[in-house]
């Protein structure tokens, strides 16, 4: 797919599960515990799943939180016998996901290139703990990390969208989803950002009359990057926090 205008975007907002970071060194844990990695796929697409209908009914806790409740759903489903410890080491592990391998030098072009760059994830943050990002050493090359926990709704709300665009004092036209996950990249569109869809394994465009098409197409973030063309300069980087 071509690059886009030079002019647009200036800034690059990056979901981070699956998209930034690998969401597959949780396998062991689905094998240990349910004798079958695939298992995994089942737990996220719910646990996808259950924070939208959440949402979209008023209610809110946060992603940690959802997740280990999911979890036990899938092994009530499965006649699964859950122990703490399966709960905490899979915790653990959502905490400390390494980055896919094309990620870092990727950044490390757009960064150079003159982009702004930001990361918005359904993960809350937790005082005093380092966030899944800086433990896969990727947290500096983000001006902030944006997280839905404040605002108390999940992506793809548009609000959520939009307020990142606000407390980065840009206009939501000059801000680009970057996301390995289509239904991210719909709440994007939505909200008036252009998109870029990663198609990691497993994931692809959602093709059909109504739904909005991603603007670019790559298959990792070193594509990305040579898809999207440098810009003339970097505007200064905003404080920003999402409340």
């Amino acid at each position: 797919m071509t690059s886009l205008d030079p002019a647009a975007p200036s800034v690059l907002v990056f979901d981070v599960n699956e998209t930034l970071l690998d969401i597959e060194s949780l396998g062991p844990h689905f094998e240990r515990i349910f004798g079958d990695a695939n298992v995994l796929r089942t737990w996220f697409g719910e646990l996808v799943t259950y924070s939208m209908t959440l949402t979209l009914s008023g209610y809110y806790v946060d992603f940690f939180a959802l997740g280990r409740a999911v979890l036990q759903m899938v092994a009530t489903i499965r006649d699964v016998a859950l122990t703490d410890d399966d709960v905490r080491s899979l915790a653990e592990g959502m905490r400390t996901m390494p980055a896919h391998p094309d990620v870092a030098p990727g950044l490390a072009q757009l960064r150079a290139d003159g982009y702004r760059l930001v990361t918005l994830t359904n993960s809350p943050h937790q005082p005093n703990v380092s966030s899944p990002l800086d433990n896969a050493g990727l947290g500096d090359f983000f001006e902030h990390q944006f997280t839905v926990d404040t605002l108390g709704v999940f992506k793809p709300s548009i609000h959520l969208y939009r307020r990142v665009a606000a407390q980065l004092g840009v206009d939501t036209s000059q801000c680009m989803m970057v996301a390995a996950h289509t239904w991210d990249t719909i709440g994007a569109q939505g909200a008036g950002m252009r998109s870029a869809l990663i198609t990691r394994p497993g994931n692809a465009p959602l093709v059909t009359a109504g739904v909005p098409q991603p603007n670019l197409l790559a298959c990792n973030i070193t594509d990305l990057a040579s898809l999207l063309k440098p810009r003339p300069g970097r505007p200064p980087a905003a404080e920003a926090t999402l409340h």
